[in-house]
């Protein structure tokens, strides 16, 4: 959606009408814990399943799930703490929650754009570390998605990350 979703009656109202047009599943922002909480509302509202697209904030993504959504994504780049995404995790299982890590080009770890440079490689490696951290607690429902503004940056990402894990791929490209 591209509402604000705090406001609970135009979110409704463009999710309804996506849903007409043939949309199966939609994602709202959750910037605040105001737009987490309206969720719950949301929900109630709608027939498809919802997607809370979450950034910097664990917290926002642990009130997202206990208010009902169905998916969640999150960006390792925003979400440093390990700690708090474990938290994010065990939340996820007990809820029965997907995660679909989503890693962009312009906010890949600080350390791999020094060490490579935003590449197909340093995208991967930053969706990696992000499974390998959901893996050691014990979490698999997993789908990835590596976006660039570049396509063939995009393309290669990936191409390569298709070559090393099974995990469902989020097509798309940002920017």
């Amino acid at each position: 959606t591209n509402t604000k979703t705090e406001d609970v009656e135009a979110t409704v109202n463009q999710i309804n009408r996506l849903a007409a047009a043939g949309c199966d599943i939609i994602r709202c922002a959750v910037p605040t814990m105001e737009a987490a909480e309206a969720l719950t509302e949301i929900k109630k509202q709608i027939a498809i399943p919802l997607v809370a697209d979450i950034h910097f904030d664990h917290k926002l993504a642990l009130a997202a799930m206990e208010n009902g959504i169905h998916k969640l994504r999150i960006n390792p780049g925003n979400i440093e703490r390990q700690e708090d995404v474990r938290r994010v995790v065990d939340c996820a299982k007990a809820h029965h929650v997907p995660i679909r890590i989503g890693v962009n080009a312009g906010s890949l770890p600080r350390d791999l754009v020094e060490s490579q440079g935003v590449t197909p490689e340093s995208m991967v490696e930053a969706a990696l570390r992000h499974v390998r951290i959901l893996e050691e607690c014990g979490f698999y429902d997993i789908a990835l998605s590596l976006k660039a503004s570049d396509v063939r940056t995009n393309v290669l990402a990936y191409r390569r990350m298709a070559e090393i894990c099974d995990y469902p791929l989020h097509l798309g490209v940002t920017e």
